[in-house]
C-alpha cells in the first residue's frame, strides 16, 4: 500500500496507476467516502492510456484517522503533499461533491503557480458555499447540517445506509433502478472512515466560502450536475461555479443525481474524456 506522510504526521493513502509518463488525472472523492469511489472513473482513464491517482482524505479510507485538519485547509495542503510526492505536472483534477471543494482551493492555492495543474473539472461540487446566511439566502439551513450532525453520531451505520438508499444516487424516485451493490459499497467506504472525520467534515463542506478560490481558478474549468441532485442543489453549486470561474464550461444533465458518476459513468466519462482532450 502506498502512504505519504504529511507535515502533521498524517499518513494519506493513495492509488497511483498508468504509464508515469502519461498526463496524470488526479481524482478528489466525496464524503465520507474513499479513492475506491473513483474505481469507473480510474479504470475508464486507465484504458485510455492515463495515469490516474486518487488519494484517501485525511481520516477517511485508509489514511490515518486523525483527530484533526478536518477541513477545507488541510485537504488542499494534503492533496498538495501527494502532487508534489509524484512530481505530478501538466494534471487534470477531478472532484466530486466535497472533493470539489478540495480541487477548488488546491488549484486556487497549490496548482496554477507550479504549472501543475492543466484543467480542473468540479462535480455535483459544494462550492461556492452551501449554508444558509445573510448573503447566501438560498443556501441550506443549518438545521439540516444539525441534523446530519445528530443522525451520524447517533446511529452513523443507519445514518450511511439511509444516505445511500435514498437521495446521494436518487434511488428514493419513483421507478427509480436501484442497486444494492451500489448501495453496500457506499456503507462500506463510510464505515472505513473515522466517525469523527466525518463529523467534522459537515462543517468543512457546509460552511466554508469558497467564492475566493473559484475567482481565483484560471485554468480551463469543466462544471457539471445533475439537476435532480438532492444532496447539493444546482442551483446553488453548478451555476453559481461556472459564474464565479473564468474559463469554464457549464454542463447540467436533466434528472441525474448527486452520485450521477457511478449511477451514469457511460454518459459521463466519455464527456469528461472529450473535456479532457479538448
Amino acid at each position: 500500500m502506498s502512504f505519504v506522510t504529511t507535515k502533521d504526521g498524517v499518513e494519506i493513502f493513495f492509488k497511483d496507476w498508468g504509464p508515469k509518463n502519461a498526463q496524470p488525472i488526479v481524482f478528489h472523492h466525496g464524503w465520507p467516502l474513499s479513492s475506491d469511489d473513483w474505481d469507473a472513473q480510474m479504470l475508464y482513464f486507465l484504458a485510455q492510456g492515463f495515469r490516474v491517482v486518487a488519494h484517501d482524505r485525511r481520516g477517511h479510507g485508509r489514511s490515518t484517522q486523525v483527530g484533526a485538519g478536518h477541513d477545507m485547509d488541510h485537504y488542499a495542503a494534503d492533496a498538495s503533499v501527494v502532487a508534489e510526492h509524484l512530481n505530478l505536472k501538466n494534471a487534470v483534477h477531478i472532484g466530486h461533491s466535497t472533493g470539489g471543494g478540495e480541487v477548488a482551493r488546491y488549484v486556487a492555492r497549490y496548482g496554477q503557480p507550479q504549472g501543475r495543474v492543466a484543467k480542473a473539472v468540479l462535480v455535483s461540487a459544494v462550492p461556492p458555499l452551501m449554508l444558509k446566511t445573510e448573503n447566501n439566502p438560498d443556501g441550506t439551513p443549518i438545521e439540516v447540517f444539525d441534523g446530519f450532525r445528530k443522525a451520524l453520531a447517533a446511529n452513523r451505520a443507519q445514518f450511511f445506509l439511509d444516505v445511500a438508499s435514498g437521495p446521494f444516487y436518487g434511488f428514493n424516485r419513483p421507478g427509480a433502478k436501484v442497486s444494492q451493490g451500489v448501495i453496500d459499497n457506499w456503507w462500506r467506504q463510510g464505515m472505513m472512515g473515522s466517525a469523527n472525520a466525518h463529523y467534522e467534515g459537515i462543517k468543512a463542506f457546509s460552511e466554508t466560502d469558497q467564492t475566493d478560490d473559484l475567482k481565483a481558478i484560471t485554468v480551463p474549468t469543466l462544471v457539471i450536475q445533475g439537476d435532480d441532485d438532492q444532496v447539493v442543489p444546482y442551483k446553488d453549486a453548478a451555476a453559481l461555479q461556472a459564474k464565479l470561474v473564468k474559463n469554464s464550461t457549464l454542463k447540467i444533465y436533466p434528472g441525474y443525481s448527486h452520485g450521477m458518476l457511478t449511477t451514469h459513468a457511460e454518459v459521463i466519462n466519455p464527456d469528461l474524456l472529450a473535456f479532457i482532450k479538448s
